[in-house]
């Protein structure tokens, strides 16, 4: 039995490999990758590269064997119509006859048109008839502490979420969850709804940012129409943008609080605190 990890030098993707190699032989763990030139580093650990593209299916052949475990982590090309792509890797595993897919989605209570895609991979995966895993991860702190020059420079955190709360997590408690998943037993045809333990506001994260900062940070609540034109006019394509503030939208109607633990329950631990993640991003 193999485990099959796609888009594994993507920023979640390095996360789950790292931590499978900590857990089971390398030459156990298949890497599906864009560019093989990425994963030199893997390659060299012993992991098994598969040089595949979403986009052309035929690369997929004989990437999943019977009995494999995958990892479909959704693509990030948001105008290549990702549930096609992600189509081609479950008839992929279907037609191997893979004993697993998990599959990144996102959580069940986001209406957001980010949650379009995801609804529609889960619709094929469910009527693929393969024992699945839906790991419907929230927001990734790291959505926030990755760009944080514009929030510094301006002293401000902008966003169209009024008050709305987020149960976001580190990328390494998603990829924990999705390893737990991947090397455990018990897990057949299960949906778990992901997200860190604590919520916090855009508030609380601004005043986060001035007690590590010694600067006066404030959250600068605006309109989706507002964040929109302020995301086209920093370079963004106005369909991402929009997308981007439909998120903040959703926010501000509680639809990015995810409660019940999975995710803890699921890694064994505590989630990561936003506090954390900003130490690290700072510490840059």
């Amino acid at each position: 039995m193999g485990i099959v990890v796609t888009g594994a030098t993507g920023h979640l993707g390095r996360h789950v490999v790292e931590q499978l190699l900590e857990k089971v032989p390398a030459e156990q763990i298949t890497a599906v990758v864009r560019d093989e030139a990425k994963a030199a580093d893997l390659a060299a650990r012993g992991v098994r590269l598969a040089v595949a593209d979403y986009n052309r299916p035929e690369t997929f052949d004989g990437v999943v064997a019977a009995g494999d475990k995958v990892l479909l982590i959704s693509g990030n090309e948001f105008d290549k119509g990702r549930p096609q792509q992600h189509r081609v890797v479950i008839d992929a595993a279907k037609a191997a006859g893979a004993a697993l897919l998990a599959y990144t989605s996102a959580p069940g209570t986001l209406t957001a048109a980010l949650a379009d895609d995801h609804r529609a991979t889960e619709e094929t995966l469910l009527a693929s008839g393969l024992p699945y895993v839906l790991l419907r991860n929230g927001w990734y702190h790291e959505n926030y502490t990755e760009n944080l020059a514009p929030v510094l420079e301006h002293h401000a955190v902008v966003a169209a979420a009024g008050e709305g709360r987020v149960s976001s997590a580190s990328r390494a408690d998603y990829a924990a969850a999705a390893v737990a998943v991947l090397t455990g037993e018990g897990h057949e045809n299960a949906t778990y709804e992901l997200g860190g333990d604590t919520a916090w506001s855009f508030a609380e994260y601004a005043a986060e940012l001035s007690a590590q900062t010694g600067q006066e940070i404030v959250y600068n609540a605006v309109s989706a129409e507002a964040l929109t034109g302020i995301l086209t006019g920093a370079g963004l394509p106005a369909p991402l943008a929009e997308v981007f503030a439909g998120v903040d939208a959703s926010i501000e109607k509680g639809e990015l609080v995810v409660a019940g633990g999975d995710l803890s329950r699921l890694i064994g631990r505590p989630t990561t605190p936003l506090s954390e993640a900003i130490a690290a991003a700072l510490k840059g």
